[in-house]
């Protein structure tokens, strides 16, 4: 039950002095409903974004509930921790900043009581954690602290606590023209995405941990640690945590983001998801799946007519299986991975094959399924005719000779960190880029084999020991 209250009213002059949050150009970005002017938030104004503020314990508190508004253009203040009661939204024209060390705390609740961050079409989102500070998205079951990297009171891998951050842009997607994030309400103009731009901007996202996320919203859809629908080029997406969420660690709807630094761990679902039409890159992604597949990779809802067809490039991914298959295409996806490393899956690549229509057969032999100079070690027994192989009406079928597909089936000797040894001759026989998004790194696999882990000192996955030693 939420602690009661006094509403505070958060003209320009209470911002600076009492909650010492910094707002754009708007005096006044958040109204509150105080519309019969006593200051206490309690005007008729249905539609109004209220900020409570409340004290637990030696906490200091702020619950945003947006009922309609939205957060406004604003700067979170990072000696509060900050609440999403319910879904809150960055709207269209509007920008939030959250600056480093700043902690997010979303409520529980299932359907049309979910908690998460949405960022709008139009709207921009300028999270910049650091290495030393980095962002946190957790549970109000989370005891944790500003300035805490794990949690005193919840287990790593608990799941499902709250919802999650969406990301929404103007770039294309292979759908209709616009459409509305699974689960939540169709009349939503503010959960919709796609368009024209495959250029646009949503802002910056980096070193940001997602914690503990994925409740369902709706429909049986679960949120993910961390959607992008349709978003575009121009936005930064890199050094992002997600840990143990229900459905899926990163899903992109269509769009063309470059994402780098990538870590997806303990999920229940897929390691990353894409589907719509994506175009982007990923470089600099780890996976350690326990729960499903390594990546799930679809097209669009129209296989003879989705295009753009779902074609991203990925480089140096290392991931680390669980129960399911190191990933599937279909729906017509393609999908490239270079310079990558696959262990410990049960199953291979399976590749969706039907007896008409598109598929992501006819990618492969379109060449745009690629994957070459990757690493697969025990990864369906290390039998080569395992590893490709086709699903759908035609399964079974043994891909393993494809001019696109190569598996070089060689024990990378990790060490404990799943940094690969360089003085293994396919650890440093690597694919040049042809892409100016991605780095000519010299080595296969999401880790410098020379460096510390990129993913050590911000992320619980690196606080709580989560990885197990590699063997």
């Amino acid at each position: 039950m939420k602690i009661k209250a006094t509403l505070i009213y958060l003209t320009s002059i209470l911002l600076a002095a009492m909650l010492v949050v910094s707002c754009g150009d708007n005096n006044n970005p958040v109204d509150n409903g105080d519309d019969d002017g006593n200051g206490n938030g309690n005007g008729t104004d249905p539609t109004s974004t209220v900020f409570d503020t409340v004290t637990v314990g030696d906490r200091q508190q702020i619950i945003v509930t947006d009922r309609g508004e939205g957060i406004g253009t604003m700067t979170l203040d990072p000696q509060f921790e900050w609440v999403l009661d319910n879904f809150v939204y960055v709207n269209e024209g509007d920008e939030l900043t959250i600056p480093a060390g700043t902690l997010i705390k979303g409520e529980s609740g299932q359907g049309e009581n979910a908690s998460a961050l949405i960022v709008a079409r139009g709207g921009k989102i300028q999270a910049n954690g650091t290495a030393e500070d980095p962002i946190i998205f957790t549970s109000v079951a989370d005891n944790i602290s500003i300035g805490e990297l794990t949690s005193p009171n919840l287990n790593p891998t608990t799941r499902g606590l709250w919802g999650g951050v969406i990301i929404l842009g103007n770039a294309r997607t292979n759908t209709a023209e616009t459409k509305v994030v699974e689960g939540l309400p169709v009349e939503e103009e503010r959960a919709q995405y796609g368009g024209d731009d495959d250029s646009d901007n949503s802002g910056t996202f980096r070193y940001v941990s997602i914690r503990h996320a994925g409740t369902d919203i709706g429909a049986g859809n679960e949120i993910n640690s961390l959607t992008m629908g349709g978003v575009g080029s121009g936005t930064t997406i890199e050094y992002v945590e997600s840990i143990a969420n229900v459905d899926d660690g990163f899903e992109w709807f269509g769009g063309t983001v470059n994402s780098k630094y990538l870590l997806s761990v303990e999920n229940n679902d897929d390691g990353i998801d894409w589907d719509e039409g994506f175009r982007g890159t990923n470089q600099f992604v780890l996976i350690y799946s326990t729960g499903g597949r390594g990546g799930e990779q679809d097209g669009g809802t129209d296989p003879e007519d989705g295009q753009p067809y779902a074609n991203p490039i990925n480089y140096n991914v290392t991931s680390i299986g669980g129960p399911d298959q190191t990933m599937t295409y279909r729906d017509n996806s393609g999908g490239q991975y270079y310079n990558s490393i696959f262990y410990n899956y049960p199953n291979g690549v399976d590749i969706e094959d039907l007896s008409s229509g598109e598929d992501s057969r006819a990618r492969l032999e379109n060449g745009e399924i690629i994957m070459t100079h990757n690493i697969f070690w025990n990864v369906a027994n290390n039998d080569p005719a395992s590893i490709y192989i086709t699903s759908g009406d035609n399964a079974g079928i043994d891909l393993s000779s494809s001019n696109n597909l190569e598996a070089d089936i060689v024990d990378p000797i990790f060490d404990s960190s799943y940094r690969p040894d360089d003085t293994v001759p396919a650890v440093t026989d690597t694919k040049t880029p042809g892409n100016s998004a991605i780095e000519n790194v010299g080595y296969r696999g999401a880790l410098n084999p020379n460096a510390e882990p990129w993913y050590v000192g911000w992320t619980l996955t690196n606080a709580a020991g989560i990885l197990p030693e590699s063997n």
